[in-house]
């Protein structure tokens, strides 16, 4: 938490705590300990006992003897965002005509601050160590659809959150440096589109395209996933790349004929 908000009056500290034990729990932690939930938020155990038992109060955490889960309730609190974004429910059937004709994955995110999130997903077979769902976070620098996504923000708001970002590298074609990430947002964004080769995970490469609304603004990013041995790069940007732009457009029209909200996810 920036100490700016501790400051302000308005900013609920226990909301933001509450948030954080929600957060703790993952598809690698679905189920914690009150000391494990403790070390994950930092806070101390007796505060986090309290967090725990009121979300259990509320039905969102189950507690099994010393251990806690998450309930099927959470889902809630990701719903209502869903239920008002209008884009997955008008990308789907072009999603599922694109995933039939390349035989590949095929997903959209949003871009969230520094990360993508996945909101809209027709997957063909499981090519990465990550379970991919909607909901699904990751670090937009190293992920094709956040290259795109990136690409689409104005030099200001793109240089604001370079700033911000710590570069991990996850395999050897990673960029390890915020001057090669920026070259390579540069070349999405004149290109229009953005491949990526094992940056995030080796043997998956991707492809992605931006969406649009009828402003030109960069709503969301579609992309196809494949896996290296199946796929060369030249043949991902002659076979893949020219139906994800196809497959945007048609999204975009849809989009623009049922004057449908789409949601950026860039506040």
């Amino acid at each position: 938490m920036a100490e700016a908000e501790a400051r302000n009056p308005d900013y609920v500290q226990s909301l933001e705590r509450g948030l954080a034990v929600i957060r703790a729990f993952g598809a690698e932690s679905p189920q914690l300990r009150l000391s494990d939930v403790a070390r994950a938020t930092g806070l101390t155990r007796a505060a986090a006992r309290r967090f725990l038992l009121t979300l259990a109060a509320l039905g969102y955490v189950r507690q099994t003897g010393s251990d806690f889960s998450l309930r099927p309730r959470v889902l809630e609190l990701g719903y209502a965002y869903l239920s008002a974004l209008s884009l997955p429910e008008v990308a789907q059937p072009h999603m599922e005509a694109l995933v039939a004709a390349v035989n590949e994955s095929s997903s959209i995110a949003v871009l969230d601050d520094l990360d993508i999130v996945y909101v809209a997903r027709v997957p063909t077979q499981r090519i990465m160590t990550i379970t991919i769902a909607v909901g699904t976070r990751l670090p937009a620098y190293a992920t094709s659809m956040g290259r795109v996504l990136l690409a689409g923000l104005d030099d200001g708001a793109l240089e604001a959150r370079l700033g911000r970002m710590d570069l991990e590298r996850f395999t050897s074609t990673t960029a390890t440096s915020i001057d090669d990430l920026r070259e390579r947002i540069d070349v999405a964004r004149d290109a229009g589109w953005a491949m990526v080769d094992q940056e995030l995970e080796q043997g998956v490469r991707s492809a992605a395209v931006p969406i649009r609304d009828s402003t030109g603004t960069v709503l969301a990013a579609l992309n196809v996933s494949v896996h290296a041995t199946r796929m060369t790069m030249p043949a991902l940007r002659k076979e893949v790349v020219p139906r994800l732009l196809r497959t945007a457009a048609s999204i975009e029209v849809d989009l623009s004929v049922s004057g449908a909200a789409a949601g950026s996810g860039t506040p």
